[in-house]
């Protein structure tokens, strides 16, 4: 067992997860019916790990075209997994290319055009894990912006070996489809390929890896005019409505409710929306690298380099745009949306992320009366993090609270004298060894003892929306209490939405939008970031997407007016009626059960 977990360990290091027979099969198959007939077929797999995808290429051809040639070449830097590869293609008679060792660094030495079907499922491996310094050498050698991950390389080289005409079959992590970091893969994916089929995965837990996955067709070739896009993911409390299996589920023309492995998933068929056309004024755009455009009334965004938000415009870099699922009622829906649209809450607002201590252990406690010594009071910060965090309200009810080392009555981060706080001190010092470990807080220019992100310290004081980076519904809430946010929550001072009442009744109005059933819906639509068990992704990026109603309105004016009555008034939720005006305000039913959404 020891060995195993060893061995579980080191494939997780170097991001291998080797792909399931099922799936294989099902990304061969697909990908085939895009290959152009000829009397040979040659197939790369640059990351082959057990030549199961090659394997399966071999199967299909086998079975449905004997007459053709099968020339099949694998690459892997694990000499491990390129023997496992050989002696499974010895014991079925298949011949197979293996080659061990860095395909990156090899594939300048293969000719352009040398294959006709390349099919992968690369490496997960992250920036974090990558190095900064590699990370920078692969982007600029493939020509990739912005954070990457070893995915990004590894399709970045498929236009150029492929054969006109040729087949890229690709097996990642469905993150590239509406994060900022997956611009790169959009980029080539749609300006040097043509995508034909597209399968979100979803929790399927088809394999694994812990992210979900997303398979890719595309084409070096002008494709079909639509890109087919499949979603499924898993419907909680449902029962099936066909007897297909997932599989033959994925590959038909129609939504339903499928069983596999005890659980329900719904499988949802569309084309692919890239954000060209009418559709950019509903679906915001990504940032460019570099400083955030100017947004109406002089507001900026305020977040770190991973959090920042989304511009509400047109953008002249493609690949720029997330992508999503388009399906006619859904694109009425939100081009009614759009319509009534007044600004998203990306150009209304600012949206910053929580504090990141890098070292939670010693800055957060909810037992600083058991420390030795314990830090002076007027240091120790209640904490929100997202067990607090409710639809509308903060229920404070761990008594976290953090030890948080700057003058909050200064706007930029000032650490406080530890000569004045002698008690922090002391504490802070029998920690010294693992805070002074962080070099990059001290190679930020930080005092060892401080945080890595601790946002504006003036700013705790103030009034704010608080909602977790992931749930499996909204859950925006107001705080008053003057608390630190955590890191796993997102936050929006009032004290950028105006003053006095007019921030209030703005705050009533994002919460009352946020937290309906047509936020959620939108969110779906628009962003479609889920994770496992029905789980979303509430970050910046996709937030700053959902749509504000005009606040001078009569309909924006009802919604605040439906939410301050929750929130000032005791009026229960189920009461309030704030579905049925956040749809009016944008002149779209209440009732959000229809065919194409589930």
């Amino acid at each position: 067992m020891a060995l195993q977990a060893r061995d579980a360990q080191e494939r997780k290091r170097h991001g291998r997860h080797y792909t399931p027979p099922d799936l294989a099969r099902f990304l061969a198959r697909r990908a085939l019916r895009y290959v152009p007939r000829a009397a040979t077929l040659r197939v790369l797999d640059p990351a082959c790990g057990d030549g199961e995808l090659l394997l399966a290429v071999h199967r299909e051809i086998a079975s449905s075209a004997t007459d053709v040639a099968v020339h099949l070449t694998g690459y892997d830097l694990d000499r491990q997994a390129i023997d496992e590869t050989a002696g499974r293609a010895a014991a079925l008679g298949v011949e197979i290319d293996c080659r061990a060792g860095d395909f990156l660094a090899a594939s300048a030495q293969l000719a352009d055009g040398s294959f006709d079907l390349i099919i992968s499922n690369p490496p997960y491996v992250r920036t974090q894990q990558l190095g900064g310094a590699t990370a920078q050498l692969l982007s600029k050698q493939f020509g990739l912006r912005g954070r990457i991950d070893l995915t990004h390389p590894f399709v970045a080289i498929a236009p150029r070996l492929l054969d006109a005409g040729g087949v890229l079959g690709l097996l990642c992590a469905n993150r590239f489809l509406t994060t900022r970091a997956g611009a790169n893969l959009r980029r080539i994916l749609t300006g040097e390929l043509t995508p034909v089929e597209l399968y979100d995965l979803g929790d399927t837990k088809l394999f694994t890896a812990a992210v979900l996955p997303a398979i890719t067709i595309a084409l070096r070739a002008t494709g079909p005019p639509d890109c087919r896009y499949v979603s499924v993911y898993e419907e909680l409390g449902a029962e099936p409505d066909c007897t297909t299996e997932l599989f033959d589920a994925l590959a038909g023309e129609d939504a339903c409710l499928v069983g596999a492995g005890g659980r329900v998933f719904a499988v949802e068929v569309g084309v692919l929306a890239t954000g060209e056309g009418r559709e950019s004024a509903t679906i915001a755009t990504l940032p460019a690298d570099g400083p955030d455009p100017p947004r109406p009334a002089s507001v900026l965004v305020d977040t770190p380099p991973d959090s920042r938000t989304v511009d509400g415009g047109r953008s002249d870099r493609h690949g720029d745009t997330a992508w999503r699922m388009s399906r006619p009622s859904v694109d009425h829906w939100l081009g009614r949306i759009a319509d009534r649209t007044w600004h998203s809450f990306g150009e209304a607002t600012r949206i910053r992320v929580g504090i990141k201590t890098t070292a939670d252990r010693v800055f957060i406690s909810d037992r600083w009366e058991q420390m030795d010594p314990t830090p002076e009071p007027e240091l120790l910060r209640e904490l929100i993090t997202h067990h607090d965090l409710q639809p509308w309200r903060v229920a404070m009810a761990r008594g976290t609270r953090v030890l948080y080392p700057y003058d909050l009555l200064e706007p930029r981060r000032t650490p406080i004298d530890l000569a004045e706080f002698p008690c922090a001190a002391e504490y802070l010092r029998s920690h010294e060894q693992v805070l002074s470990g962080r070099r990059y807080v001290l190679d930020g220019g930080r005092k060892w003892f401080e945080i890595w992100v601790p946002q504006r310290p003036h700013l705790w004081g103030a009034p704010k929306l608080v909602f977790p980076d992931i749930s499996e519904r909204p859950r925006f809430a107001l705080d008053r209490s003057g608390a630190v946010v955590n890191g796993d929550c997102y936050w929006i001072s009032l004290t950028d939405l105006g003053a006095g009442r007019a921030a209030i009744d703005l705050a009533y109005l994002l919460m009352g939008v946020a937290n309906s059933a047509l936020g959620l819906r939108f969110y779906d639509a628009v962003c479609g970031n889920r994770l496992y068990s029905g789980r979303r992704r509430w970050i910046t990026q996709y937030v700053a997407r959902l749509p504000l109603p005009d606040p001078a309105g009569a309909a924006g004016g009802e919604i605040v007016r439906r939410v301050r009555a929750l929130l000032e008034d005791g009026v229960p939720v189920a009461d309030s009626g704030i579905d049925e005006v956040v749809a009016a305000a944008f002149g779209v039913s209440a009732d959000i059960a229809d065919a194409d959404h589930r």
